[in-house]
């Protein structure tokens, strides 16, 4: 079974950075779409961005645009986000979803509605000083 491991959270000072990573055991990664999702204290999940699994191809939610960076690295098969937090407004808990679909697009409607009901545990991120 599919199972998406999110790790790198912790506690990060505004205007620091952080970068998180996504990884499943036994899948190849390279072979799927990735997106990143998140949950803000009293708010409802909400997307990120995602890597689509050919190209390097990336697209952010308008939100997110301008203070995270997603990446893959093929040869750990892993993707990453990386966070630049100029203040609180990156604090929540962040999850990561895929689609195996091989192709030089990815689309956070049908990712986010792959992951709905198998989040997994996610990983927290507290930006504070």
């Amino acid at each position: 079974q599919l199972q998406f491991v999110v790790s790198g959270g912790g506690l990060v000072q505004p205007g620091g950075s952080l970068r998180l990573a996504c990884a499943a055991s036994g899948f190849n990664l390279n072979e799927y779409a990735i997106g990143w999702f998140r949950q803000a204290p009293g708010k409802g999940r909400e997307g990120v961005g995602c890597i689509a699994s050919e190209g390097g191809n990336t697209r952010y939610e308008d939100s997110a645009k301008g203070r995270f960076t997603i990446s893959r690295d093929s040869t750990k098969n892993t993707v990453y986000l990386q966070m630049n937090s100029r203040n609180a407004e990156n604090t929540g808990r962040y999850y990561c979803g895929g689609e195996g679909s091989i192709g030089p697009k990815c689309y956070m409607d049908i990712l986010a509605g792959v992951a709905d009901g198998h989040w997994g545990q996610g990983t927290q991120v507290t930006v504070a000083s």
